[in-house]
């Protein structure tokens, strides 16, 4: 009896930084770089408002946070800071637009406006700061991401587990249900979705999540019906315990592996759709703090002039090398948790 119970105790002891699973993740290299990245993209969406700070010009956040200067906004001991980091009003979603010149401006070359002299650290494109577009767009691409994939996840291992535990006629709707969403491509789907419904994050957050659930509610169902199966959901049910409970304390919990891996390469995939989709011009307002808005903006100037091909470089090369290093991020972090997580290498 002893023996027995003296395992669990060590299991205890060796904590969650020594668990199997942070053993093998740590040993992934590519999985700590992938972890790097999603770690930058945090704290440059966390301080956001210090990295990018509102500009005197340009849109009316300063106004909007109740802060005269600049430098107020991000004094700490002002109450314009504390709302710009953590509840920062749509105006500083605007892309600060420098001028109105339509000729991208180079990285820190100096720009006359009428409170003085500014140097963008990425210069700008169709006058928008790319610096700033960049660096809250991380911010929106974040939150875009995060919001959508929690309503999925919620939605659709609801459903999933009320499909494959119960069956019957409630299996069949739901499962049809999935079935027509299927039988349309999801990118066709929110496009039409977001044309009817306007230029909007909101508009776009539900077009994904309308989209979205139908993937892991059938995911969901056959991990269900595989957990309903084992012996300790039996023994749940003997004790007395509601359909209900089963489900949310018992069933739920334990069929979560294939759904955690899903959701994180969705996190880095979701912004990279709407990115797609404000290139296209059907995803959010002009001048909204979006990487795929800096990328149309540099659609007149990817080529270059016919002297110098490489003359506006700028204006593409910050915004995509920050898409790419954004999705590869999340996707090295998934790949490293379904490897960690696998059954099979245990």
């Amino acid at each position: 009896m002893s023996a027995v119970s003296a395992a669990p105790s060590a299991v205890q002891r060796e904590g969650f930084w020594n668990s199997r699973v942070m053993r093998r993740f740590r040993r992934n290299r590519l999985a700590v770089f992938g972890f790097f990245l999603v770690c930058m993209f945090l704290l440059v969406a966390l301080f956001a408002p210090l990295l990018a700070p509102p500009p005197p010009v340009g849109n009316n956040c300063l106004r909007d946070v109740g802060a005269a200067t600049t430098a107020e906004a991000i004094t700490p001991t002002s109450s314009s800071f504390w709302r710009l980091m953590f509840a920062a009003p749509a105006s500083c979603y605007q892309i600060a637009r420098i001028n109105f010149s339509q000729i991208p401006s180079p990285p820190l070359k100096p720009i006359q406006t009428e409170v003085g002299e500014v140097r963008p650290l990425f210069g700008t494109s169709s006058g928008y700061d790319v610096w700033y577009g960049i660096v809250w767009g991380t911010r929106t691409a974040l939150k875009l991401a995060v919001t959508v994939v929690f309503f999925q996840l919620l939605i659709g291992i609801t459903l999933g587990a009320v499909s494959g535990y119960f069956g019957g006629w409630i299996d069949n709707l739901i499962q049809r249900l999935i079935d027509v969403i299927f039988a349309f491509p999801s990118l066709i789907l929110v496009i039409v979705i977001t044309s009817l419904l306007g230029k909007s994050l909101s508009y776009i957050i539900l077009a994904f999540v309308l989209v979205g659930w139908a993937g892991y509610a059938r995911i969901m169902r056959g991990e269900v019906l595989k957990t309903r199966a084992l012996e300790f959901v039996d023994g749940a049910r003997a004790l007395g315990a509601s359909d209900w409970r089963i489900i949310f304390r018992h069933v739920i919990p334990n069929s979560l592996t294939a759904i955690t891996v899903i959701a994180v390469l969705d996190l880095g995939a979701i912004p990279l759709t709407a990115a797609a989709l404000s290139f296209l011009g059907i995803g959010l307002p002009p001048g909204y703090t979006d990487w795929g808005q800096l990328i149309s903006f540099a659609r007149a100037w990817i080529q270059g002039t016919a002297e110098n091909r490489l003359e506006y470089w700028y204006v593409s090369f910050f915004p995509a090398i920050t898409i790419i290093l954004f999705g590869l991020g999340w996707n090295l972090l998934g790949d490293a948790l379904r490897d960690a997580l696998d059954p099979r290498e245990r």
